[in-house]
């Protein structure tokens, strides 16, 4: 699969820090965003096959590969789908990319978070200028530095995320 295919897609959202733990939203659910003269939307369980299929979903800093977050094949970065959108958590690296990321957390300075994807067959609706993304390839999510596609997303750092811990602990269950 080459760079050239895979699709990218970004908002802004809240970013707070308060530890090396970031959480937050990589994609809203219901949002419109203008890609050129396309009007885009994500539907609700769009990313489900990519996050029970066992693919190695990387966390990056602006979509850059060389500055690898996380990744789920590690268990380092963790995904789950809610009735908003697609939730993430992680512990942000002691790196030069991780600590330039939790720097702009802390300051507030992310412009918000995106994903990189590509469409299987079958992957989208289209009714005029309107394109509505029913299932993706996910391939990662990103901190954004500057200004992203969706609006809603959003990144925080801190200490705890209690919410998705339970739905992790949910999903282990079942």
């Amino acid at each position: 699969m080459s760079a050239a295919n895979i699709e990218r897609r970004s908002a802004p959202g809240e970013i707070r820090a308060a530890g090396r733990r970031l959480t937050g939203y990589a994609a809203v659910f219901g949002v419109e965003a203008r890609i050129g003269s396309i009007i885009e939307s994500i539907a609700p369980h769009a990313f489900a096959a990519s996050l029970t299929g066992g693919a190695d979903i990387l966390a990056l800093s602006d979509h850059d590969p060389t500055r690898v977050l996380a990744r789920t094949r590690t268990g380092s970065l963790k995904l789950v789908e809610d009735n908003k959108g697609l939730q993430f958590e992680f512990e942000v690296p002691a790196t030069q990319a991780g600590n330039d990321v939790l720097a702009l957390a802390t300051r507030g300075d992310l412009g918000g978070m995106s994903f990189g994807f590509t469409l299987p067959p079958g992957g989208e609706r289209r009714d005029g200028n309107r394109r509505t993304l029913l299932r993706v390839n996910l391939l990662e999510i990103s901190t954004v530095s500057a200004w992203p596609a969706y609006e809603g997303t959003s990144v925080a750092a801190r200490s705890q995320a209690p919410r998705l811990a339970l739905a992790l602990r949910y999903l282990d269950t079942v």
